[in-house]
């Protein structure tokens, strides 16, 4: 079952679910819409290598915007902090962004129980597109959890992510087993 709107502000006044900065004309019948953080990244090197860490570069979206292209692949962020400590959230793009042929995950729209970080976000573009930082980016639903949590991703020792960065970050799966 996904929250409903008073559902989600019900969960942040029991410190369930932490969005800052919070703006309550955000909040849709069912979900919280997110925005995309001035930072951007793209990776150093053409190939890219699963057993590596491929290291990025950062840089600032300036005030007249910035132009993705679809030659490249890049990271974002979002402009908000979240924590979810009861729910399963999970970030999708808005539809209006979608329209713009703006995808915002490859393959990671699911946070965990227990997600505390900003997004990272990884984009493409179908054709050359204007972007803005704080430009509404996508949208956060939350989905009820059945039965008891062991194992939550902020207290994982294996977790990958947990470190609190306001700049995207880059692919971690080189430090997977295999």
């Amino acid at each position: 079952m996904i929250l409903t709107d008073k559902e989600i502000l019900l969960n942040m006044e029991k410190g369930l679910i932490k969005v800052e900065p919070f703006d309550l004309s955000q909040l849709g019948t069912n979900s919280y819409d997110v925005h995309l953080g001035k930072t951007l990244a793209t990776y150093n090197d053409e190939i890219l290598d699963a057993k590596s860490h491929n290291k990025i570069t950062t840089f600032e979206i300036p005030p007249e915007g910035y132009v993705l292209t679809p030659s490249r692949f890049y990271l974002g962020v979002t402009l908000e902090y979240t924590e979810t400590l009861a729910h399963v959230p999970f970030l999708e793009g808005k539809s209006s962004v979608g329209r713009l042929g703006i995808d915002i995950h490859a393959t990671a729209g699911k946070g965990d129980v227990g997600f505390c970080n900003h997004w990272t976000l990884e984009i493409s573009v179908k054709q050359p597109v204007r972007v803005y930082a704080g430009m509404p980016i996508g949208q956060l639903i939350y989905f009820l959890v059945s039965g008891d949590v062991n194992n939550y991703y902020n207290k994982k020792p294996s977790a990958k992510y947990n470190e609190k960065k306001t700049i995207p970050v880059e692919s971690m799966m080189f430090k997977n087993k295999f």
